[in-house]
């Protein structure tokens, strides 16, 4: 995948030949002079200076490349945390050129459409996941362009969930609020989009129940960058200055080994708390297991009856020993989430950003997975999204949309690959769902064919008889447990012809660009005639923004001057 170009690791090594002899006969390799200094560069990429016999990609600088890369920054030479720097002949100025990107992710392939006459239920589990759009964000800010963008980093379902949409609240007594919609497909005039959109009750900050939050921290050597740990600990610190409820907090970090900085300290205490997060540093390997078994075990000793019980899990995600296989991640999550605790997964930096292992982890905990990228994104999530972030209102949440194949043709849901499920799952208490927060609301889009359409495929031997639904399109079925329950609950909603309006709402304007945007990135079999300036075009055309919706369109933008 090609990637923006960055600055080098400039190095000027101070260590003479003699000692370099000495390291090699015996001497210890991390023997360095404790007032060594470093000239380097701010770039967050640039994990560590490698020995230039050991790295193929240390390189002698030239002159012009010296003079380029002058640095501004002195450094104490840290083994622990992975910056180490080696002898070299005097006067030599070494440059590093940062390692490839080695970023996973994963995604199945994208759905195509149904035929409602062969398979009239479509079932998934809700997901209000939002890190792929804030990961694919930082892409495009780094310069990447369309060709740049991993296909399989984008997940659409996560794209619409990000932004916030005028949904209708629930009814007393009901978990979810109902808003649906017709419209036509932008990118396929034989096809209309069907918008679903489902709302959890607000909940004041004021109103947190008390909580019992357990941080599980990263402080691998891996974690040493500006867009790793740094914005980490500036990250917690807004969450502890602005969290009003009562509870405890305690801080678990892992690397080659677990330590428990802070265990049941009360959230009152928020200087100590910052003073613990401040002292926060990058060393050593990753050592994923023995983290998670200790932030659990603490969680249980703490457990809160009705509360907030959550791990906060902080990581790049680059799980190197112990448990680092996805399939032995989901099980061991699996079997903790049935306590009633919790799990949430913050992501960070770049380069080598495990997302596959971070959004599994997510999903199997009964949690969300979100990508900090920013100090605006960490407020968004900690600060402004505190109670959706935190308050569980619905767990193992699922939806089925069943069709009425006297109105719909075939369907075609757009994302949620990964969190489709058989139709018999809807009804089995024992199969997972999604946790859905306060205040929190989850869209899907369908990108659905008429029954009288010119492009409807009809089968000979069906009966297409008109019946007494046939004004209704399809119901909507939401399954649910309320956070400290092992049955679900059932509501039901119709979608009917009231809902195709003649004058399309911010909503459905909003939701389809977005979506449009992601199977452009995502190169989607189904984009047919999406476009850039029908993007832009209809973005004008919405009266509801914010600020988020208007740097989404400014990426657009970006993409598509990048893109010609």
């Amino acid at each position: 995948m090609k990637k923006k170009i960055k600055k080098g690791f400039n190095v000027t090594l101070a260590m003479t030949l003699a000692a370099t002899m000495l390291a090699g006969c015996g001497g210890s390799k991390n023997t360095a002079p404790a007032a060594q200094e470093a000239e380097y560069s701010s770039d967050p990429s640039a994990e560590y200076a490698p020995s230039p016999s050991s790295d193929p990609s240390l390189k002698v600088a030239s002159s012009g490349e010296k003079s380029a890369q002058k640095s501004t920054k002195n450094a104490q030479s840290d083994m622990s945390a992975g910056n180490y720097e080696e002898a070299a002949t005097e006067g030599e100025e070494y440059m590093y050129y940062p390692p490839e990107n080695t970023e996973t992710y994963e995604k199945p392939d994208e759905n195509g459409a149904t035929l409602v006459s062969v398979n009239p239920l479509s079932t998934f589990a809700m997901d209000v996941d939002t890190a792929s759009y804030s990961n694919v964000r930082r892409m495009i800010e780094d310069g990447y362009s369309r060709e740049d963008i991993p296909t399989s980093a984008v997940r659409p379902e996560e794209f619409i969930n990000y932004f916030s949409y005028d949904l209708n609240s629930p009814n007393k007594g009901e978990a979810f609020g109902i808003t649906t919609e017709l419209a036509d497909c932008p990118w396929n005039k034989d096809h209309k989009i069907m918008f679903v959109g489902l709302k959890t009750s607000d909940m004041n900050s004021e109103e947190l129940p008390e909580g019992n939050l357990v941080f599980l921290i990263d402080v691998s050597g891996s974690m040493s960058s500006d867009d790793k740990l740094p914005l980490l600990k500036k990250s917690l610190n807004e969450l502890v200055d602005n969290y009003t409820g009562e509870g405890t907090i305690s801080i678990v970090t892992y690397s080659g080994e677990e330590k428990v900085l802070l265990e049941g300290e009360n959230l009152s205490e928020k200087k100590k708390i910052k003073k613990a997060i401040n002292s926060l540093s990058a060393s050593g390997s990753t050592n994923g297991e023995s983290g998670m078994k200790k932030a659990y075990e603490i969680a249980a000793e703490n457990y809160i009856d009705g509360g907030v019980n959550r791990v906060i899990m902080a990581t790049d995600g680059d799980l190197n020993v112990g448990i680092s296989d996805p399939d032995e991640l989901e099980n061991f999550i699996k079997t903790k989430k049935d306590t009633g605790v919790f799990l949430s997964v913050l992501g960070f930096g770049t380069g080598n950003f495990k997302d596959a292992s971070m959004q599994r982890l997510a999903d199997c905990g009964n949690g969300n997975y979100s990508y900090i990228d920013s100090m605006m994104e960490a407020k968004k999530v900690l600060v402004d999204e505190m109670t959706s972030t935190m308050v569980t209102v619905a767990k193992d949440a699922k939806i089925q949309v069943e069709f009425n194949p006297n109105k719909v043709n075939s369907y075609r849901l757009i994302g949620y690959e990964n969190r489709q499920m058989d139709a018999a799952d809807f009804n089995d208490d024992q199969k997972d769902g999604g946790e859905v927060g306060a205040g929190h609301s989850v869209i899907a889009l369908y990108e659905i064919t008429t029954a009288d359409s010119e492009k409807a495929v009809n089968l000979k031997y069906q009966n297409n008889e008109e019946k007494e639904y046939g004004n209704e399109y399809a119901t909507v079925n939401v399954r649910y447990k309320e956070p400290e329950a092992d049955e679900s609950k059932l509501s039901s909603y119709t979608v009917t012809d009231e809902d195709a309006k003649e004058k399309m709402s911010d909503n459905m304007k909003f939701a389809q660009i977005v979506a449009e945007f992601s199977l452009i990135l995502s190169d989607s079999d189904y984009k047919k005639d999406a476009s850039y300036k029908h993007i832009t075009d209809t973005y004008s055309e919405i009266g509801s923004k914010d600020e988020y919706k208007d740097e989404f369109i400014q990426l657009v933008r970006m993409v598509e001057k990048r893109d010609l």
